[in-house]
């Protein structure tokens, strides 16, 4: 029998894929684990896109996935420090994925038995647009299931959702055999399992140019915006969502509504705060009962995360705000006076796709103008991806949808929500920054950086290296840098400064357990993010860490302390790409260039659930009203506030005009290519700028048409475009359209192969608020690209007049090492610049 360490990385969400484990021993460790066992297990770390899988040590000769037998065991995580394992002599079949989330048990293991009935799971049936009459829907929805099930008990059971209002489908506990059948009925478009999905996770208005001293002429019309958003729900006595300053009644076309639940009522809604559901089936057909603690089975958020999100599109202007003094200021939405809708779709963290195309269905029948989503999965198919397709429908209606991109950067091809119909979103940094210095006995000080709020009761404690005072006695000993739980010598932790490797694990809590005073961690990636922990910290480089790990070793009594963070705005730091922020190409459609576009998803503050952890410790026993976090999850909802800005002026816009208003009037970040290396395929079009975009002069419309025909370019059949689209008389062209042309504000040529000869087209749409206008194109071609537009001139004669361009790009040869080319087409009237961002790339260009 084989023995394996398997090192789990500090994060929020761990993922295992579990073949079999014979038995389990625990050391302690905090995300330790010593298996002793006789099958394989895989890991996929959250913010990951890549599995390691260990090989197999097994004393069960040859193994197949039908003929397993092994003792069943279960770990169970419990208040975030310690794996527990049991064993049972019941066997059952193998369990395959399991979301293992730091407040809650779950189970694992296996034993899988030759001849078991197959387990249904949950899976969606899309089946396109929505029908007009619920009710018959409902009843085909029924008869669908009737064709796979016995009896109408066996369906009621098995019914999870209906969605009826704006798409057509639901949601089923299924077999991998009865989903295969249902997929091949017709009027089926796809049948896809409820995968889970996560969440992405006052200053920065100000530095995208919405000061709270003018409301720029924003017009009274901003109160009747209404904004949805899909997360973790939302804590209602937040100032944030407070209806003070909002005299007018809640707009009349509203017709959602405030369920209750669990520590929740109607009550708790209010002018602001107009709607507030949850959407629990899918997640508890997974994962069983929600109950306590650390959720709450109602809107209300125990997370943080939806209150985060939400507050930053559309929260109330709160003056004072902070997180106990940092980043103090007022803390506001980007459109303040716009209202609010909660659809709760995450519990414990994870999201499942049936309770998000539930709460899709919902916002758009409700009457939302808005909907912002920072969750995300692993890009799939268009129509086998719950976002994409609650996405299409509420775009078909009117509605703006902007996702958040991910946080898997710095690698390209990691971005996700990549369908054209959405805005995707990437995170960028602002003009500000959280320092804590690092004093050595030696007098000298190093800049560190943290959000630490926590003051040091005494002028120096003890300064140790936790490689230096690791326990011999440990299996673990090894990993005593990382101060991993049991593995540094207790005594000389307590009452000290810690010096800690990061990467592995949770040193502040390890080191908090054993008595110790603070930590200063090492990180040899990334410290340009601030993160809080749940004891005195600060992050240094390794140049740094050098210099104090000298200082200790001179000495015989080396000190240090470490000082509360201060907020420093400076005008001089320049925007660059979060290193999280995941990167394009879109995997799906390379031809459409992802993300669009990025906002400030960098220490962020905005309002925070109080019964939640500021530092994700569950030791960490601090509350406030506010915190600050990073992550593509805060830069999603900057855009669906800044679309809402954009749309109180425009409420007549399509979704796909205020998305081009954003992008054409967006500043890209490439001015210094330092920070900003991997160009449009981090920040797309650039930078928001929420006031230029009022006023953008000329828009790349797009509507259902149009996506419909860039379908046919993806090889949907017309009868798949019907039941999507809703339009009955369609039929794809015999000449199938290119992806390229459909009418989208950015240009990516992808996977060119030896030379390139490719005219593209578009289509503009005369905004502006003068209806005789000139605009003439400039080109910036990408470099060794020639680069026609003809005409090179567009006449526009009235408001909202359609004229059309053909771009053509040449070149010989295109670089054959790792790059990519970027480039622009502006067309000016001398006042509006109009901006798509070329992104050009040979077919040899892959992960770097």
């Amino acid at each position: 029998m084989g023995t394996l360490i398997v090192i789990l990385r500090n994060t929020r969400r761990i993922v295992l894929g579990i073949e079999c484990i014979s038995s389990v021993h625990i050391y302690g460790v905090r995300f330790g684990i010593l298996l002793e066992r006789q099958c394989s297990l895989s890991i996929l770390l959250s913010g990951s896109n890549s599995t390691k899988i260990f090989p197999c040590v097994s004393d069960l000769g040859s193994y197949s996935n039908d003929s397993v037998a092994c003792q069943y065991c279960y770990l169970v995580l419990i208040q975030q420090r310690f794996f527990h394992a049991q064993q049972q002599d019941t066997s059952m079949a193998c369990i395959g994925k399991w979301t293992l989330l730091m407040s809650i048990a779950l189970v694992c293991g296996c034993s899988a038995i030759l001849g078991q009935s197959e387990k249904r799971k949950v899976h969606i049936v899309y089946m396109g647009n929505s029908l007009a009459n619920p009710e018959k829907a409902t009843s085909l929805y029924q008869k669908v299931l009737a064709k796979v099930l016995s009896g109408k008990e066996e369906v009621a059971r098995s019914m999870v959702y209906s969605y009826t209002a704006s798409f057509s489908g639901f949601a089923a506990e299924l077999s991998t055999t009865e989903a295969a059948s249902i997929s091949k009925m017709p009027g089926v478009v796809s049948v896809f399992p409820s995968s889970v999905k996560k969440l992405h996770t006052t200053r920065s208005w100000d530095f995208l140019g919405l000061s709270t001293t003018s409301n720029h002429g924003l017009p009274t019309g901003g109160s009747n915006i209404i904004i949805g958003v899909l997360d973790s729900g939302v804590w209602p006595e937040s100032e944030s969502f407070s209806d003070k300053y909002l005299p007018d009644p809640i707009p009349s076309r509203w017709k959602g509504t405030c369920v209750s639940g669990d520590s929740f009522s109607s009550s708790n809604c209010n002018r602001k705060l107009i709607g507030a559901r949850m959407f629990p089936n899918g997640y508890e057909q997974n994962f069983g009962p929600i109950i306590g603690p650390g959720e709450y089975r109602s809107p209300r958020d125990a997370e943080g995360h939806g209150s985060h999100t939400a507050s930053t599109a559309g929260g109330s202007s709160v003056k004072h705000a902070s997180l106990f003094g940092l980043a103090e200021g007022t803390a506001r939405g980007g459109t303040p006076t716009a209202r609010i809708a909660a659809y709760k779709v995450c519990w414990f963290g994870s999201c499942t796709d049936a309770d998000i195309l539930a709460a899709f269905d919902e916002a758009v029948a409700d009457g939302v103008d808005l909907i912002s989503s920072s969750i995300g999965g692993s890009p799939q198919d268009y129509f086998s991806d719950s976002i994409a397709i609650g996405a299409f429908h509420a775009v078909q209606n009117g509605v703006f949808v902007s996702s958040s991109a991910g946080n898997s950067g710095p690698s390209v091809y990691t971005a996700t929500n990549v369908a054209p119909w959405l805005t995707t979103v990437a995170a960028s940094s602002i003009d500000r920054k959280f320092t804590s210095s690092i004093v050595l006995g030696n007098s000298l000080p190093y800049k560190g950086v943290a959000l630490n709020t926590i003051s040091l009761s005494n002028p120096w404690y003890p300064l140790v290296s936790g490689e230096a005072i690791r326990n011999a006695s440990s299996p673990l000993a090894n990993f005593s840098k990382y101060c991993y739980d049991g593995t540094m010598a207790l005594d000389k932790v307590k009452d000290s400064i810690v010096v800690c490797y990061g990467g592995v694990g949770a040193p502040d809590a390890t080191v908090l357990a054993a008595g110790g005073a603070g930590v200063i961690l090492v990180d040899s990636f990334d410290k340009s993010v601030g993160f809080a922990f749940s004891l005195p910290c600060s992050v240094v480089g390794t140049a740094d860490a050098k210099h104090i790990l000298k200082y200790i070793n001179s000495t015989s009594f080396p000190v240090a302390d470490i000082l509360p963070s201060i907020t420093t705005v400076d005008d001089s730091l320049v925007p660059q790409t979060a290193i999280f922020s995941s990167r394009g190409p879109n995997v799906i459609t390379p031809d459409i260039l992802k993300p669009d576009i990025t906002a400030p998803g960098v220490d962020i503050l905005a309002a925070w659930s109080p019964v939640s952890s500021i530092s994700g410790e569950s030791t960490d026993n601090r509350s406030t009203s506010f915190n600050i976090i990073s992550g593509t999850s805060m830069s999603c909802p900057h855009v669906t506030g800044a679309a809402a800005f954009v749309k109180s002026f425009h409420p007549e816009w399509s979704p796909a005009a205020i998305k081009s208003a954003l992008m054409t009037t967006a500043t890209p970040l490439d001015g210094d290519k330092r920070f900003n290396k991997d160009g449009p395929l981090g920040y797309g079009s650039g930078l928001i700028s929420p006031t230029k975009a009022t006023d953008p002069g000329l828009v790349y419309d797009a509507d259902t048409t149009d996506f419909s025909l860039f379908l046919c370019g993806l090889n949907y059949t017309s009868e798949q475009v019907q039941l999507i689209s809703g339009f009955s008389n369609f039929s794809c062209p015999e000449e199938v359209p290119s992806v390229i042309d459909l009418n989208y504000p950015s240009i990516a040529i992808a996977n060119v192969q030896g030379s390139l000869n490719k005219s593209i087209i578009r289509t503009l749409t005369n905004v502006g608020f003068s209806g005789n206008s000139t605009y003439t194109v400039h080109i910036q071609a990408p470099k060794g690209v020639s680069v026609t537009v003809s005409p090179s001139c567009l006449h526009f004669d009235a408001p909202y007049q359609r004229l059309s361009f053909h771009a053509n790009f040449q070149a010989n040869s295109l670089p054959s090492e790792q790059v990519y080319l970027s480039g622009a087409l502006t067309w000016t009237d001398g006042i509006h610049f109009v901006r798509s961002p070329v992104l050009i790339w040979p077919a040899s260009f892959t992960v770097q």
